[in-house]
């Protein structure tokens, strides 16, 4: 990853930290512990992909920064919704782990009954920060298209939608198609929604917000595919998580179904089909779109 790309990352990562900070307001009687647990798991850090993938994709449509302050409520939702999924996939009854993003889980620390709740208060909220983007100069039919669109893509055919066949079918799958299938609910289309966010807050035109849904479908997929690779050859210490827990849960992979270097090879050709379907949208200012796709192929963590 070049230097440039790194502060450019950097930047982006503390603008939403900063506004995630924000999220609840401080004159709302949220419960003390709640609020204490969802900025536990909220302000813990990470890559912030998705957000960041709103912001770039914003700035992208229109060649400036200024759709990215139009775009920051957009990232934050996205960014809660991330991370309820992340605080209930940790769950004893779910993936039953001990530590995400270098640190205990939620329920580890806040207990199982608190997590859950937490995890509810986030995607409740998470819509309640969309609508905020009226404020800053978004038009309506605009949010309206954001909100309709993270239900879909985080709810029942989407993220939920998958989480859900995942766990039903992880034992009994045979094929890639199966597990693709999987994967493109699970993890892409939060990341096909959050392009699309940022392509709102930008006023992109349809063809601009259905090529960047195609490219977070190779991108989300890809992403997940390298997932399955350093969860059997990478560093604990990087991921702040222990690897090969797919390997110990008897779980289907890319890696199990097709082999370690056909799953690498995968990553690289839905990278490059992401790069074609950037080109072919016409875009202002895509070199941090390409930028970020080409980082995620040879990321370690």
């Amino acid at each position: 990853m070049s230097t440039e790309l790194q502060q450019y990352l950097q930047l982006q990562r503390e603008r939403i930290e900063q506004h995630l900070a924000t999220v609840f307001p401080t004159n709302w009687p949220i419960p003390v512990r709640l609020r204490e647990a969802m900025n536990y798991s909220l302000l813990a850090g990470g890559k912030r992909l998705r957000p960041i993938f709103v912001l770039a994709a914003a700035e992208a449509v229109s060649g400036d920064l200024e759709a990215t302050y139009r775009a920051l409520p957009f990232a934050a939702a996205v960014e809660m919704i991330h991370t309820y999924s992340l605080v209930h996939d940790d769950l004893p009854a779910m993936d039953n782990d001990d530590y995400r993003r270098g640190r205990l889980t939620n329920h580890k620390v806040f207990g199982d009954a608190m997590a859950i709740l937490a995890g509810d208060g986030l995607l409740t909220h998470a819509f309640y920060i969309v609508t905020q983007a009226a404020a800053i100069g978004v038009p309506a039919e605009r949010i309206l298209a954001v909100t309709e669109e993270l239900a879909r893509f985080a709810g029942l055919i989407g993220m939920v939608g998958g989480q859900v066949n995942d766990m039903q079918g992880e034992q009994g799958l045979t094929s890639i198609e199966q597990l693709q299938e999987i994967h493109l609910h699970k993890t892409s289309d939060l990341i096909s929604f959050s392009l699309r966010a940022g392509g709102h807050a930008a006023l992109a035109s349809d063809h601009q917000l259905d090529a960047f849904e195609r490219f977070g479908r190779n991108i989300g997929l890809a992403f997940q595919i390298q997932d399955d690779i350093l969860d059997l050859i990478g560093d604990s210490d990087k991921l702040g998580k222990a690897v090969k827990s797919d390997e110990r849960q008897q779980k289907v992979t890319y890696p199990y179904l097709i082999g370690l270097d056909e799953s690498k090879r995968r990553v690289a050709e839905l990278t490059d089909e992401a790069h074609a379907l950037l080109h072919q949208a016409k875009l202002a200012k895509a070199e941090k779109l390409h930028e970020i796709a080409d980082s995620l192929l040879v990321r370690d963590h």
